[in-house]
This record gives C-alpha cells, structure tokens and sequence, in this order.
C-alpha cells in the first residue's frame, strides 16, 4: 500500500536534526527522500557518537544512534555545492523535486545560486523551505544556533526545572532536543499545507522557519499565563502550573505521576484515597481552589500515597479512571505492552548490520500505508543511482 505522499519527492539538503527530522516524517508518508550530503564528510551528526552501529561480523561503523535516529527512508547522494557540477546536479534534481528542506546560515545558498529566487526559474512550482536559527530577517538573522541555545533563549528552560532553593533547582534543558523536533515538525507542517495551497494554484511558495519563532510558540499556555494574569512563570519542578494535583508522587516503594485533570477526576481521586470529603471542601473542590490551596493538598496527597506500593496505586487509580502512571526508564518503554502492540519499533534491513531497531512514525492511516522498508542511507549510497536516473530525466525510486 503506497503512502500518502508517494507521488512527492523532496531534496533535503539539510543537516543536524530540524531538518533531517521534517525529511524523515516525509519519507515516512511515502516521499522519496534525496538526501545531499557533502561529499567525504557527510551530515555531522554521523560523527555524533558513540554509541555508532554495531555491523555484522562486530566491529563498529561510522554510522552515529544521532545520524540514524533522523533519517531513515531517505536516499543519499554526496554532492560538492560549491563547484559548478554540484550545483547544476542540485538544480538538476531540483527541477523534478517538490520541496526542497535546507537548514544552511542565512544567504549561504543564494552564493552558490541555489537561493530560492535561483530554483525557482527551473521549477515555479517548487516548495523552498528555509530553516534557521533566528529567520531570514532581523537583527539575528546571520548568526548560527543550535537546539540547547534556543531553549535557553526561547524561554522554555526558565519554566523548566526544580524550583529555585529545592535541591537541584536552577534552568534545565529537556532531556530531548524538543525545539529542534518542533521546528522540523512545524517545518513539515508548513510544507504540506504548501502543497495543499500549490494544488489550488499550481504555484510554489517560499516558507520561512525560525527555532526562536518556534520556541516562542512553545510557551504555550506559559505564554498566556504571563500576557493574561502579568506574572512571569517559574519553575515549579514537576508541579502543573495551572492545573491540580498534577505532580510526581512518591509511594511506598517508588515514584509515580500523578496527573488529575478535572473536578469530577478529583472527586474519583480522592474516594481511592478514601478521603471523598475532599471533593466537597471548599478549598479543593475546584480546580481554581486546589492551585490557590496546593500547599495545603500536596501535603496531604504525600502523606496518603505514602501507605500504599506503587502497584497498588496504579491499579487502584486505573480502575477509578484517574490519569496516573508509573515513570519508565527507556528500556521499560520499549518493553510496555501498549507500545509493543503499536509496533513502535520495527526491524529495518541495512547493508552494513543485518538489521537496524527503529523507532517508527505514531502516524496511522486506514487507507494509506507508511514506509518503513529504508533503513537510514550510508553516506553516498545511493549516488550512483540518482546521477544515473538524472542523466536518464527519470530520477525514480
């Protein structure tokens, strides 16, 4: 079953993870991927290691967890951009590609005639998608960034973290590069809805994507805390900042979390901690009550939760329809029998390891199927092929 993207070919000439991971998403919906790499060096992320891929007969390879964890399904081609034969192959492939993903300094492809004002004479109908650290324009817009930097910048690691005084309280970063995953996810997004708008039109379009915009975008309901009530948020550890009890409680015998959503929830919650005359004072009867009361309430949650295992709460809690659960390790995740039977992980076939373990797309279509038969490329694997299919104007998979 072809996915629903099979008919759409992107170039991605991006590296790192923002854009790598919007071209992963795409070929994961079936597009054919063409991967540029620099020729004898590749994306850096190859090099981000260890752990690097264990091949057959034991010994390592080259190929990084970081490189292979953002590009699967793809194709690589290794192109140098800044002679005259890469470029014209760029605008070779270019003239029969959709989108083309890049994530270069500000200006640095309109040098070698590969901006978007430069591809789009071979191709009107081209999808250009720009992502950088700061955008186009601005004050910023020539400086370099990375993920960490722009957490920090963006706002989201003075709202993340252990409060200031508790033991391990200060800034901290999320243990994933969320802004990156967020920009090659609002990057995907927005090339998509491109493509909708190019159906209506038969014209391309340039769109512009900045980690800082996104990360902005990422306060979420951080930033309406502040814009509406005027108080700057703070880190509260684990603690929601609008909505009680949500926390990680301790039990008996470990930790769990605890994420209660609504009065009527709260009201399940406390009968199981037999405590039901909770739900009807007034200081947590509300949600609004239990944010103004938490002092008072969290305390008393410890104490009760405190009686029990963790088994016993999950089990007891799951049965009332109360949001809770226990906080896994990694291994654990893979290991739950919920992900195992959404096939989270599957077996991919690769040239130099037998297999490859892959954490696949959570999409799921009824009547299109997602590709996942492309283990992440060698670095120029597929160069032959895809100057071979130029020269032949076919340029298929």
């Amino acid at each position: 079953m072809a996915g629903p993207l099979s008919h759409i070919r992107v170039l991605d000439m991006s590296r790192i993870m923002a854009g790598p991971w919007a071209g992963q998403i795409l070929a994961d919906l079936g597009a054919d991927v063409i991967k540029v790499e620099r020729a004898g060096e590749g994306d850096d992320t190859r090099r981000w290691g260890p752990p690097y891929l264990t091949a057959s007969d034991g010994s390592k390879t080259k190929e990084s967890g970081y490189y292979l964890s953002v590009n699967r399904g793809k194709r690589s081609i290794e192109i140098d951009i800044s002679t005259e034969e890469g470029q014209a192959v760029v605008r070779d492939l270019a003239r029969t590609s959709d989108i083309v993903l890049e994530n270069f300094k500000t200006g640095t492809l309109a040098r070698y005639g590969l901006g978007y004002d430069d591809l789009k004479v071979v191709n009107p109908a081209l999808i250009y998608c720009s992502i950088t650290g700061f955008g186009t324009d601005g004050p910023r817009s020539g400086e370099v960034a990375y993920d960490f930097m722009i957490q920090a910048m963006g706002g989201l690691m003075s709202v993340t973290g252990e409060t200031d005084g508790q033991p391990g309280g200060g800034p901290q970063k999320v243990g994933i590069p969320i802004v990156d995953i967020m920009t090659g996810m609002y990057a995907t997004i927005a090339v998509l809805a491109a493509l909708a708008k190019r159906d209506q039109s038969g014209q391309g379009d340039y769109v512009d994507i900045a980690m800082l915009d996104v990360s902005v975008a990422m306060l979420a309901n951080q930033a309406m805390n502040f814009l509406v009530g005027g108080q700057v948020p703070s880190r509260k550890g684990n603690r929601h900042p609008n909505i009680q009890p949500q926390d990680v409680f301790v039990t008996q015998d470990g930790h769990m979390v605890l994420a209660v959503g609504n009065d009527e929830q709260f009201a399940r919650f406390a009968a199981v901690l037999e405590r039901p005359e909770w739900a009807e004072d007034e200081k947590f009867a509300t949600n609004a009550a239990r944010v103004v009361h938490l002092e008072t309430l969290h305390p008393m949650i410890s104490e009760r939760l405190l009686q029990h295992p963790l088994a016993y709460w999950v089990e007891k809690l799951g049965a009332a329809k109360v949001p809770c659960g226990p906080i896994n390790t990694v291994p654990m995740v893979f290991e739950d029998p919920q992900v195992k039977h959404r096939q989270m992980v599957r077996d991919l076939a690769h040239p130099l390891s037998g297999t490859l373990k892959q954490v696949v797309s959570p999409m799921r279509f009824a009547q299109s199927g997602l590709s996942f038969d492309k283990a992440p490329p060698l670095l120029g694997e597929h160069t032959d092929e895809i100057l071979s299919q130029l020269a032949s104007q076919e340029v298929r998979r």
